[in-house]
């Protein structure tokens, strides 16, 4: 199995470059799509409410990801505060939306790295950490140095500015998108980013390019790749079924794609009566069936 990219970087050099130039970017924040351009180094907010430090709800062995991801021993998950995509419906929103958690400093966040490779993870599983990504990548330089060696999983919503991938390139090992919907009216009416789907194909594009289909070791831990949530939503087959056919079209090669049906409607979603119920078991096995056609595999169907 191959080292984490991270390492050859951090020998070179380029990991601190790479650092420097994104912690620049918290004085005139264009990170993510939404280039609120504030100043997070002297306490504005734009629509991420993330700060100049990382915020946390915290960070444990998680055993609910999926099989390539959790394996045996779990994913060494940290949960980020806040979010740049706040989903009517997210089931953590006390995180994402009410923005439970600390802050804590750069070096704690390496040291937290360090503490759940040692407890036997299998990889760093940074939950929605597109608004912290300068901080992250100063922490991974540090734990890095300490000993960091297992891959680093991005696991986000899939609400990301190309560009800013194109930075990290070579950070990070494994990235878990969601591809929530495609037509942008949805995107609008259940998030606070009505211009979701152009930048979630132009960041899977840019993630595959970068790392390329799912990898797996001789036990069927992931170490290297792509892999992409589908949750289906009710009401919206047609929606998830653009979806799929929109990445067999694009994607080279078949990736690891999860169809999702654990959509419920937490939080705000009653207030909008077409997602204010689960989708039944024939809507998700319409979708699941249709990319098994296409030629993607998931461990749940």
């Amino acid at each position: 199995m191959e080292k984490p990219s991270y390492l050859k970087l951090l020998k070179s050099g380029s990991l601190a470059e790479i650092k420097d130039f994104l912690l620049q970017k918290l004085q005139k924040c264009d990170i993510c799509p939404h280039n609120c351009l504030v100043d997070r180094t002297s306490g504005e907010k734009g629509k991420c409410n993330g700060g100049s430090l990382p915020k946390i709800s915290g960070a444990f062995p998680h055993f609910g990801e999926e099989p390539p991801i959790t394996g045996k021993n779990g994913s060494g998950t940290i949960f980020f505060t806040g979010c740049n995509l706040r989903c009517v419906f997210c089931q953590n929103y006390d995180i994402s939306h009410l923005e439970a958690g600390f802050e804590i400093s750069i070096a704690e966040l390496a040291d937290i790295m360090i503490k759940l490779q040692a407890r036997g993870c299998h990889n760093i599983n940074l939950v929605t950490p597109t608004h912290f990504l300068p901080q992250i990548v100063a922490a991974v330089e540090i734990a890095a140095e300490k000993g960091l060696h297992v891959p680093i999983v991005y696991n986000s919503s899939g609400y990301e500015k190309p560009e800013t991938l194109k930075v990290v390139e070579g950070v990070i090992d494994i990235y878990m998108p969601d591809f929530k919907f495609f037509d942008s009216s949805l995107s609008e009416r259940f998030t606070i980013a009505g211009n979701y789907p152009d930048f979630a194909k132009r960041a899977i594009r840019e993630m595959y390019r970068q790392v390329g289909p799912l990898k797996t070791d001789n036990h069927g831990i992931a170490y290297r790749g792509l892999l992409i949530r589908h949750l289906v939503m009710p009401g919206h087959v047609h929606d998830s079924r653009m979806i799929v056919k929109f990445l067999s079209e694009t994607l080279p090669e078949r990736t690891y794609l999860n169809i999702m049906c654990q959509y419920r409607p937490y939080y705000l979603a009653q207030k909008f009566p077409e997602i204010n119920r689960s989708p039944d078991y024939r809507e998700c096995l319409e979708v699941a069936t249709f990319a098994k056609r296409l030629g993607f595999f998931s461990e749940d169907w």
